[in-house]
């Protein structure tokens, strides 16, 4: 595959293609590296598969020898990004940015050599600026451009509020490029029109303008766009166990898209395994992407973890033991309150609906009551809640 070509693998949009080849010729010509942006908002602690989809392609660019910026935006989450956003999004802190910020070039480190890998906060140049600054970038575009975002327009449709402050975070990622003297961008299809937007600052700023590049959205684990805020991703902190796990819940309409974007496997391999019984496929889909985060020993573990509590209906190894029984009163507690308080469900809705679904077993028993009581225990009791969750009572 030559580089023009490996530049466009799985891409959506590539705006324009006649430039990035003549931009990649015109390098190659003078022995010069592009400047390749990739920028992440830190709106939560951690980064997911979704991220990795342009992580990895990031990768096989910087193989190349092609040198990878990353913007790491606290200056642009504290605005929050309106993508595909059809209500207002909460505004992040500086201190809530701070937090999630700690562990994200770490992360990041998983797919990138980050020696060879130049990172800066948007807050370098933002935190600069002064109100009069701010007032000049703002009006480098009009509320009628700002408009012919398809997010901005069906929240106008639906008379749902549109912040002011929103209309500049594409003029904020904008200007990252702008600052960085950025030679191609890449994204999700969902950061389009963001990135049209750098290419017109840059334009606007005498530069070359960028070569935008956008790559699919991978589907959560429940159907919907993988996203931090759905709480339906992957993390790429899992461990091997939890990450093989919930790639084994996928549905199996998503794994060609997963093997493409995820995998390294060639079109022919990828075929032949999909062509087969889908519970293999789906279980090399999970050893490929396990192995990639955490080694190939990891994940030809937790496979194995996988089949004895699933396939051969065994509880996991590592179960925790949770002391229930001093918190007890006499009269018991009702199972759905249990499960809430020790944390296996996230709320009492949660807790009923899956229990009424029959997601609750009690020593492999499925209880289907939210009201049972749940007294002393006289020997210990495994509680399954869901495919995944144990946890050992006493």
């Amino acid at each position: 595959m030559n580089e023009f070509d490996l530049f466009r693998r799985n891409a959506v949009d590539v705006i324009e293609a006649r430039e990035l080849e003549k931009r990649l010729a015109s390098a190659a010509a003078q022995g010069k590296k592009l400047r390749i942006k990739f920028g992440m908002d830190p709106s939560s602690p951690d980064l997911h598969l979704g991220h990795s989809v342009q992580l990895l392609r990031l990768r096989a660019m910087q193989e190349l020898g092609h040198q990878i910026v990353l913007i790491v935006g606290d200056a642009t989450a504290m605005v929050g990004d309106p993508s595909g956003r059809n209500k207002l999004r909460p505004q992040l802190s500086r201190i809530d940015v701070e937090r999630n910020l700690v562990t994200y070039t770490d992360q990041a480190a998983r797919v990138l050599d980050m020696s060879k890998t130049e990172v800066h906060r948007n807050s370098e140049w933002f935190d600069a600026m002064r109100f009069e600054d701010v007032l000049r970038l703002a009006a480098k575009a009009t509320v009628a451009r700002m408009l012919e975002r398809d997010t901005f327009e069906k929240r106008m449709e639906a008379r749902e509020p549109i912040g002011v402050h929103e209309f500049l975070y594409p003029l904020m990622q904008g200007w990252d490029s702008v600052m960085i003297k950025c030679d191609v961008e890449i994204g999700g299809t969902d950061q389009l029109f963001n990135l049209l937007v750098g290419r017109e600052l840059q334009e606007r700023e005498g530069q070359i303008p960028q070569i935008c590049l956008t790559f699919p959205l991978i589907n959560g684990l429940d159907g919907r766009k993988m996203s931090k805020s759905y709480g339906n991703a992957i993390q790429l902190t899992e461990s091997p166990n939890e990450m093989f796990g919930k790639v084994m819940s996928l549905s199996d309409a998503v794994m060609p898209m997963w093997f493409d974007t995820l995998t390294a496997l060639d079109t022919a391999e990828r075929d032949a395994l999909l062509a087969g019984h889908p519970r293999e496929a789906k279980a090399r889909l999970a050893a490929e992407i396990t192995s990639f985060y955490h080694g190939p020993a990891a994940a030809s573990a937790a496979r194995e973890a996988f089949d004895r509590q699933f396939r051969d209906k065994e509880a996991p190894e590592d179960v925790p033991e949770v002391d229930v029984s001093s918190r007890l009163p006499a009269e018991g507690l009702p199972l759905m309150v249990l499960l809430r308080d020790l944390e296996l469900a996230s709320s009492s809705s949660e807790a009923r609906r899956t229990i009424e679904q029959g997601g609750v077993k009690l020593d492999g028993e499925i209880v289907r009551d939210p009201k049972y009581i749940v007294t002393a225990l006289a020997e210990s009791l495994l509680v399954q809640f869901g495919k995944r969750k144990f946890q050992r009572w006493r």
